[in-house]
Formats: C-alpha cells, structure tokens, sequence
C-alpha cells in the first residue's frame, strides 16, 4: 500500500470518552505526519445500543477537538451486505463452515474440558461434516453459526507490532472462531475486516485491549486475498486504582463533553491527551499543531499504560493536575485575540456579552483580558472569578468578605469616603486612584492594607488577583464608585 490511510471506528453506545479521544488524536496525527488520509467510520452494528444521540455526541467532541476527517462518516450497517457476502465467500471456498452445535452443548463440553484441565477452545465437532450432514441438520431447521476454519498449519502466526514489537501464536492454539451469529448477522471480526479492505486502510492504531482480535483477523484479511494492514496497538489509559477508563465505570469525568463544558481550551487538551502514553524524547510538554505534527512517531508511544489522574471530588481541580496546567498555560500565553474568540461564546452564554466589546470597547475588553487572566484556570473563569469585570451581577466571596470587610465596621464609612475622593478625582489614572487611598488610610491612622484589600473584595468580589489599582481602572470610575458606596449591603442586617 502505498497511501497513509487510518481509520478512528468509534461504537456509538456513549460520549467520545478519554481512551476514545486519544486513539482518534494519533490517528490523526499519524495520517496528517505522514501526508495520509483518516476516516471516520462508525461502527453502529450493535442496534441495541446505539443512538443518535451518542453518534452526534462523538461527532461534535471530534469536533470540538478540532481533529477532522478526510472521509466520513461512513456507518457500518449501510455495509452489511458486503459483510455478508464476505462469510458467503469464505464459506463457499472452503475458509468456514457452520457450526450446529447449541450452547448447551458447547457449555457442557466447556465443563468436561475444565474438569479434564484440556483446552477450552472448540474441538470442531461441525469442521468435517459433509454436505449431507449439513444439508439434513438444514432441514431440520438446526440452528447455526458460521466459523472461521484456522488453517491446519505447522508454525506460528504473528505480525510485528509498530508499538510492542513482535506478536506470535502456535496455529494449534487458535480457535475456530465465530464469524457469523446464528441469527445471520456477522461479528465484529468479519465487519471491521471486509470495511478495512474496503476502505484501503494501511495503518491500524487501536487500544490494546482489542489484541485479541488481531491475529484471528490476520487470518481473514489472509482467507480474503487482501493486504494485512500494519498494527500498532496502544497501551491502556487506566485510572488512579489501574482500573481500564470506561464510560460505564467513570462517568462524564471521562467524557470529552465534559472537559469541552469546563472551559478547557481545545488544543490544550489534545497537548494533555497526546502526553498520555506518549514522549516525546526530551522535556518538552507544550506542543504547537504544527511541532506535534512533526514530532509525533509510534516509536515513542510508551509500551505500558497511562494513568488519567482524575479527582472527581475536588472543585477547583476536579481532574488531572497535567491537563489543569497545560490548560493554564496556553490561557496566560495564547495570542489575546485567539483566547477573546474563546472567551467570547462564554460571556454569550451567562449573558455578559456586550457588541462594543467587538467595537469601540475592543481595546478595553483584549487590555481585560490580558490582565486577568494570569490566575485562571479554564475558560470558565472568566465568568465566575472575572465576572465584575464584565457586569454587575457577580457573587461576593464569603471568605475574602470575612477577612477583608467584615472585620472592620468603620469601612462601611470609609469605603464611600474613598468614593467621593475619586469623584472628585480631575484624572482617574493609577497613581491618583493609588495615592487618594493612601492618603485617606493616613488620615483615618489606619493601614493602607486595610482599604486597599477590603476595596478588592467590595469591588471584584475576590480574595486575590492583578494589582488593586490595574483593577481599579480596567472597572472604571463609574462602576469602581458606585460599589465603594454599596459596602453596607455587605454586613449583616
């Protein structure tokens, strides 16, 4: 083959979880690295439990990541006929056959092998029966599935693995494997097979918990005369008690959604999930698109698991403490107008947003920005602890009101003695709004700290942040006064 093209078969049975995500970002950094194609194939054959709530659910977290699709979606049920006719073939040349066997036998021949210590690998009962014998139990109305016949061959069968290396099994240890349920529709086995063929699929970058199906699979892309793609599998991500990531287990702590409605930054995110079992050979963690592109090999893809070290208790850093710093990086470095496009949709959404700030406010609202951003986490921030900035509709924190406000009664007086002082202010600047709170600690023979903290807390409702009189001018006069004089509706009644 000689076209890069991966494909990312997500089962749309839940949310695009952590393990799914992952798995989709090498693919596509694989194909983007190497000039190749990616697709995206939805693997809907489990009727029962697939929605269409959670196909556009996987859509919309690939694209909220921002890895795009060169084909697709193509949904694996619109292909069943080739499926079918793929076990057809291989049964009418001789690869497969049917198998009567009922579970009550199989079960009980389970058992005898158990208690005998023997392999529990199905002993053929149904490989050698002639057309005869197949045509009667037909007739009979014998239900049957269809299994694959494994060559009887001397040897190993094995493949070599681009992330674990060499992969081997003896012919005598594979079992002659189901193909085809008796209700006549092909496993998994088959259908991922016959649509890689389809599909031209060179590379195949999977979690490893789907070895198992590998070599089983090597032998129907061999059956079916067509090209055996290259395989790397990719360790697990595990939780903090080695526990496999599951939408069943975990939750939306795992659900790409869910970082999505934190606030997470996109890129920030896949810089996170690429860091999850992949090195890049130095120190480096912060990856443009670009150097990620270039840098990224299967080579350096770890060969043991990650552990995603989530929290699920902790408010302020609910999740692995790697994605809350990556997170926090790219909000106090990115290009300001690339993090007000972001920010944007968030003041939208909590009804913050002002037209101006696109108009004659931008320049107030990026200088904004740039100055609160530093202590921020996810973009979610900008509408909790950087709420005052934007309106007047923001919540007073109850431990900054304690230490700051409520020790001392005299502010309710002389918060709006500093009010009238910058009314009456020629030039609102930072050295005058400075030097009026200064002098007016002087007269009251009381500590700077004393109005200068318990202003930051009546005005931007917070225990810390920028320096008060950056603060102080990004509000503005009018705001910064009316606030001053509304102490008193702090203190209890």
């Amino acid at each position: 083959m000689t076209e890069v093209r991966l494909r990312f078969p997500p089962s749309p049975t839940g949310y695009l979880h952590i393990g799914g995500a992952r798995t989709a970002l090498y693919n596509w950094l694989f194909a983007k690295k190497n000039n190749g194609k990616l697709i995206l194939r939805i693997e809907d054959t489990d009727t029962e439990r697939s929605t269409d709530e959670s196909i556009q659910g996987i859509i919309e977290g690939l694209e909220w990541l921002g890895i795009d699709f060169d084909e697709g979606p193509y949904f694996q049920t619109t292909f069943d006929g080739d499926h079918k006719a793929a076990a057809e073939r291989l049964l009418q040349e001789g690869k497969a056959y049917k198998c009567f066997c009922t579970k009550e036998e199989l079960d009980a021949k389970r058992e005898a092998a158990l208690a005998a210590k023997q392999s529990l690998g199905y002993d053929r009962t149904c490989r050698n029966l002639s057309a005869e014998e197949v045509a009667a139990k037909e007739a009979a109305g014998t239900p049957s599935v269809i299994r694959f016949k494994v060559p009887e061959r001397e040897g190993r069968l094995g493949y070599d693995d681009s992330i674990l290396g060499r992969i081997e099994a003896d012919y005598k240890e594979l079992d002659d494997f189901v193909i085809v349920r008796s209700n006549g529709k092909p496993l998994y086995l088959l259908c991922n097979v016959v649509d890689d063929i389809r599909d031209r699929i060179s590379h195949v970058i999977r979690g490893q918990d789907h070895m198992t199906n590998t070599l089983k699979q090597i032998l129907l892309y061999e059956a079916l005369e067509a090209p055996v793609p290259i395989f790397a599998h990719m360790p697990l991500t595990l939780d903090t008690k080695k526990a496999k990531i599951s939408k069943r287990s975990h939750g939306e702590i795992v659900a790409v959604q869910f970082y999505r409605d934190c606030g997470f930054i996109p890129w920030a995110f896949n810089n996170f999930l690429v860091l999850l079992g992949w090195a890049p050979g130095n120190d480096q963690e912060i990856f443009s698109k670009e150097e990620l592109i270039e840098t990224f090999s299967l080579e350096r893809i770890n060969k043991s698991s990650s552990i995603f070290n989530y929290r699920k208790n902790d408010p302020k850093f609910f999740t692995d403490p790697k994605a809350i710093s990556i997170n926090e990086h790219y909000l106090r470095t990115m290009e300001i107008c690339e993090l007000a496009k972001l920010v944007e949709p968030e003041l939208k959404a909590e009804g913050l947003w002002q037209e101006s700030f696109n108009g004659e406010k931008r320049e107030w609202f990026l200088a904004t920005l740039d100055l609160i951003r530093d202590r921020f986490h996810t973009l979610k921030d900008f509408t909790s602890l950087g709420r005052a900035y934007f309106g007047d509709d923001f919540t007073v924190e109850e431990k900054p009101l304690k230490k700051n406000v409520l020790k001392h009664d005299g502010l309710k007086e002389w918060l709006p003695m500093l009010a009238d002082r910058y009314e009456q202010l020629d030039d609102f600047t930072l050295e005058s709004a400075e030097q009026a709170a200064r002098d007016l600690a002087t007269e009251l023979d009381i500590k700077p700290g004393i109005i200068i903290n318990a202003m930051r807390t009546v005005v931007t409702g917070q225990l810390a942040g920028p320096s008060m009189f950056d603060i102080l001018i990004a509000i503005g006069r009018k705001k910064v006064i009316e606030r001053l004089r509304d102490v008193a509706r702090l203190y209890p009644a």
